[in-house]
């Protein structure tokens, strides 16, 4: 449907759902035709209510199809027109319970054409454990020690079948159980079967049909599974799952994005970055705070360099449809050895502590006994972290614009979006992430053009995706703690950023041609 192109851009990608705004695509895309946002984003990553899904706002995947609901053919043709390139997701993890291959499972039990293609727990563990009272196998503690919940308790949901059976299936993120004994849920897939490949394959032609240019790989760290292993990133077995996948990638002219969160002391994406694969800096959010409240960047230039040096391709962001990580900034033992992080752990906890007051919630992460082990993000949008100070998101702004890698701008950013409490109490258990994704009327839109502060961000969004000093070099200039100082240069054309940390004020001088231009705020 769109022609493909194996040139990636490095200008700025939106990031939203569909109904981000208004409430279907085409309303987006009215936005992206307005004067105002003209020249400025090149890229879209759209999130995954693009397809049929029925749970975490997009992550449970029916289908890859289009959600017709929100998004139509012509909608695409539309964003081809705008020369804006897409980013999708591929769940690679988990579908939902009430996708066709579940639901083949369900209907047909052991007769199903898919009964290997999701993970039955007790046929997993069995002879590796200790069946509990429940029905349910609890593995032996050295294998129970080691898996990685991203919630409390055993990542099961139990399935009940047409015979009258109960069995327990791997389900590593979200269920939900109704009144009615019906099920909501994302099920592990089990990547040992060639028909889960073979979905694979499909799914990448499918999304590359659609104009995909960059997949991003969700969970994929928890794919491979293991008895005796580490539930997320073992090796060798999460590389040679990541290999196939690029290999697949590769037919269809899609660039990998693998979406993996741990702490920086493991080094876990100078990995997967050495390996070829672009990265995701979910290191930046922080450090950016941290940085602004504290009125020094040694921390940001530090990581700024090392992304420089090593030759990082990254793509980063501020807020996003998730959370602000934080423990990916921590430091970690590995083999006995301290690895440090990009900030200590006191520091870490006072960026937690800041947001927490601002009114935001946490997400943390637990051992197989159901107790919290670790934060993982804190939710709240960028601007309310930042004490809704219009200046300090400015600046924020322009040090992600300045950052190497390619800007990822979550939409209710740049209209300067507060905490969305009420939706983050309706939401329930899982309804932290909803206070940093209030959905926009186009009447919204309208009334936030006409703020300084949209209207601001705007130009240095612009600056960066069409100033051709961005597809050039980058340098740090060496100054005190107190002052930023980055300057970008290609052949005659440049844009240099000096903020000072004390006052939030910074002024960026830049080239146009043959004319030199200045921005200061």
């Amino acid at each position: 449907m769109m022609s493909k192109n194996s040139n990636i851009t490095n200008g700025v990608m939106l990031n939203a759902y569909p109904d981000s705004i208004g409430n279907t695509l085409s309303d987006t895309i009215s936005v992206l035709k307005m004067p105002e946002f003209k020249g400025v984003f090149s890229l879209f990553y759209v999130l995954p209510t693009f397809f049929n899904s029925d749970l975490d706002r997009g992550f449970s995947i029916i289908d890859y199809n289009l959600n017709k609901h929100l998004v139509s053919k012509e909608n695409l043709k539309a964003l081809e027109k705008l020369n804006i390139q897409l980013k999708f997701d591929i769940v690679l993890n988990h579908l939902s319970v009430a996708s066709p291959q579940f639901k083949d499972l369900l209907k047909n039990g052991e007769q199903s054409k898919y009964k290997d293609f999701f993970i039955n727990w007790n046929s997993f563990w069995e002879g590796h454990g200790t069946m509990g009272v429940d029905g349910v196998i609890i593995p032996k503690k050295e294998f129970l020690s080691k898996l990685f919940m991203r919630k409390s308790g055993l990542p099961i949901l139990k399935v009940h079948f047409p015979d009258g059976t109960e069995q327990p299936y791997w389900n590593t993120f979200y269920q939900k159980v109704n009144e009615d004994n019906t099920l909501l849920g994302q099920m592990d897939v089990n990547a040992k079967s060639e028909l889960v490949w073979s979905f694979y394959e499909e799914t990448l032609q499918k999304v590359s049909d659609y104009g995909c240019k960059i997949l991003r790989l969700d969970a994929f760290a928890y794919l491979h599974k293991e008895i005796g292993q580490s539930n997320f990133f073992n090796t060798p077995g999460t590389w040679q799952y990541l290999r196939r996948i690029k290999d697949i990638a590769d037919k269809n002219d899609l660039t990998l994005l693998p979406e993996i969160h741990a702490e920086y002391g493991l080094h876990l994406h100078d990995e997967v970055a050495n390996k070829g694969y672009q990265i995701y800096d979910f290191f930046l959010p922080g450090l950016t705070i941290h940085t602004i409240e504290t009125s020094s960047c040694k921390a940001l230039i530090t990581w700024a360099k090392e992304i420089i040096s090593k030759g990082y391709k990254t793509v980063n962001m501020l807020g996003c449809h998730d959370g602000i990580p934080v423990l990916d900034l921590k430091g970690k033992t590995v083999n006995g050895n301290y690895n440090k992080g990009l900030l200590e752990d006191d520091e870490i906890e006072t960026i937690m502590g800041t947001i927490m007051k601002r009114g935001g919630r946490v997400k943390n992460l637990y051992d197989p006994e159901g107790n919290k082990i670790s934060y993982y993000q804190v939710n709240a949008t960028f601007f309310s972290a930042l004490g809704e100070d219009q200046q300090k998101l400015l600046l924020a702004r322009a040090i992600q614009m300045f950052m190497p890698g390619i800007p990822q701008i979550w939409y209710l950013d740049i209209f300067a979006g507060e905490n969305n409490y009420e939706a983050a109490d309706a939401g329930g258990s899982a309804g932290h992430k909803e206070i940093n994704r209030t959905n926009l009327t186009m009447q919204n839109v309208k009334a936030g053009l006409k703020r300084k502060v949209v209207l601001n961000q705007l130009k240095l969004l612009r600056l960066r995706n069409t100033s051709k000093a961005f597809s050039g070099t980058v340098r740090i200039n060496e100054t005190s703690d107190k002052i930023i100082d980055v300057k970008w240069v290609n052949q005659n054309e440049f844009a240099h950023f000096i903020a000072n940390l004390n006052t939030y004020s910074f002024k960026i001088n830049y080239t146009e041609g043959e004319q030199l231009k200045c921005y200061t705020f």
